[in-house]
């Protein structure tokens, strides 16, 4: 798409030599030339007004005109009344520019459902809120904060958010022990780098888990990494105890991706295994906003704000597109924190900061949270409608809270093969196998995530999952 420029046209790089033999003006009209072949000047583009360049080049304006006059003999350039100086589409641009094609509307990778987790509703970001608290921010903030600022964040959002996690999340903090990352990678990258410089040389993480991502982070930082198996009550502290790693990263409030919850009884052993090797617990309070049919869980950085570090995003909130997140940390990490913050970009956006502030103060972000959890609660209720209907037979768990469930599915399934033939028949599907670890066979499930799912697509994809099941022999180990 050619670009329109504002005023008499674009600024545009020519030298001219005042120390060459060629003259002023053969000089303008053939860099003007090369350009256009050259395509660094497209069909169409408008030309800066020959007193704009006359005045850039420090040239005669009557110098210009000529160029101008000669190039549009040429055929290089047109020229109408009230309008700029243009590059003629007669031009010749360079062979191997194709011009821009029409878009090509993308068709989606499975017609019928995609049940991809992790992933919210892009369509659900609050457009207008977000807009009009970054209007005042621009329109209230003080001349300082228009500068680098401090690189662990803007003091107003982190009294704001010490204040909001301490209302909803139960967490010990004030200002100072709240670093502003962008996202919850950075967050992850600062806190697995503070622990480096610590001398921590081992990160352990639950098993099922990211664990891919979560070990080429340590791996970057000089750390190994080792996973831990969970079953139904959360972490195994023993098995953890059994490693030597002194960090842990878990989801205690809602394990990804089991859904299963960390009791009260694996806290405290958690808790006291920090304390007894002097240890550091990476919670990854990932989707503490959405709970349904139980009482939220609080942080487990309340219970021990000494060896917990507790990490925070509105990517799903509010929009990943933000990369606006948070590290509330104990008092020997803030200071390495923030100079790996300092390192890493200087500091997250000021203006950005001031707008999360802004929405959170203003009693707009918990409206929106509202807003999220009554869709998100619609497409469970579907979700799990469907499942008793078309699958009574099967298992479906962690609906407790987020936005993804767990379908067992029958002993001896081939969880990949299974997922291989939704694909063909339109729906996409997702194992759990991919994040599972250890050497041993684990049972097949199926990761089914609603975020970002229409509600229209759930049941008709769970209707494909029931004829396979019905109707396949494929799917079955021989």
């Amino acid at each position: 798409m050619r670009v329109e420029w504002a005023g008499s046209g674009p600024q545009l790089l020519v030298a001219i030599d005042r120390a060459s033999s060629i003259g002023l003006r053969a000089q303008l009209e053939e860099q003007l030339r090369t350009a256009i072949r050259s395509g660094r000047l497209s069909v169409g583009e408008p030309l800066p007004s020959s007193r704009e360049l006359a005045a850039t080049l420090n040239l005669s304006r009557g110098l210009v005109q000529d160029c101008y006059a000669q190039l549009q003999a040429e055929g290089y350039l047109v020229s109408r009344p009230g309008s700029a100086t243009r590059v003629a589409a007669t031009a010749a641009g360079r062979p191997d520019r194709q011009p821009p094609q029409p878009p090509v509307a993308s068709q989606a990778p499975y017609p019928i459902a995609d049940f991809r987790h992790g992933v919210p509703d892009l369509s659900l970001a609050p457009r207008d809120a977000w807009a009009w608290a970054m209007r005042e921010a621009c329109r209230t903030a003080p001349n300082e904060a228009f500068g680098y600022g401090n690189a662990a964040g803007q003091l107003r959002l982190r009294e704001v958010l010490a204040g909001y996690l301490t209302r909803v999340r139960a967490v010990d903090a004030g200002p100072d022990d709240v670093i502003i990352s962008a996202g919850m990678q950075q967050a992850l990258m600062l806190v697995i780098g503070a622990l480096a410089e610590e001398g921590v040389s081992t990160l352990a993480f639950e098993d099922p888990g990211p664990g891919t991502d979560i070990g080429e982070l340590a791996a970057a930082a000089g750390l190994g990494a080792v996973p831990v198996p969970v079953d139904e009550a959360g972490l195994d502290v023993s098995a953890l105890e059994n490693t030597g790693a002194r960090a842990v990263l878990v989801t205690p409030a809602h394990q990804w991706p089991t859904g299963v919850v960390l009791s009260g009884s694996r806290r405290q052993e958690l808790i006291a295994w920090a304390r007894r090797c002097r240890g550091t617990i990476i919670e990854d309070d990932y989707d503490a906003e959405f709970r349904y049919d139980r009482d939220p869980v609080g942080s487990l950085q309340g219970l021990a704000p000494d060896c917990v570090v507790s990490l925070g995003t509105v990517s799903k909130s509010l929009a990943p597109a933000l990369r606006l997140g948070w590290i509330v940390a104990p008092a020997r990490l803030r200071g390495p924190l923030a100079q790996g913050k300092y390192r890493a970009d200087r500091g997250s956006p000021g203006l950005d900061q001031l707008a999360l502030a802004t929405l959170i103060e203003s009693g707009r972000y918990d409206r929106h949270l509202r807003r999220l959890r009554a869709e998100y609660v619609s497409r469970r209720e579907i979700l799990v409608a469907s499942r008793s209907r078309r699958l009574p037979h099967l298992p479906m768990t962690g609906l407790a809270a987020g936005f993804h469930a767990v379908l067992h599915l029958p002993p001896g399934t081939d969880e990949a093969r299974f997922v291989a033939d939704a694909a063909e028949r339109g729906v996409g599907l997702y194992g759990m196998a991919a994040l599972q670890h250890r050497t041993t066979t684990p049972p097949p499930r199926l990761i089914l995530g609603f975020g970002n799912t229409p509600r229209r697509a759930i049941d008709p994809g769970i209707a494909v999952i029931a004829d396979m099941l019905g109707g396949s022999s494929r799917t079955a180990r021989s």
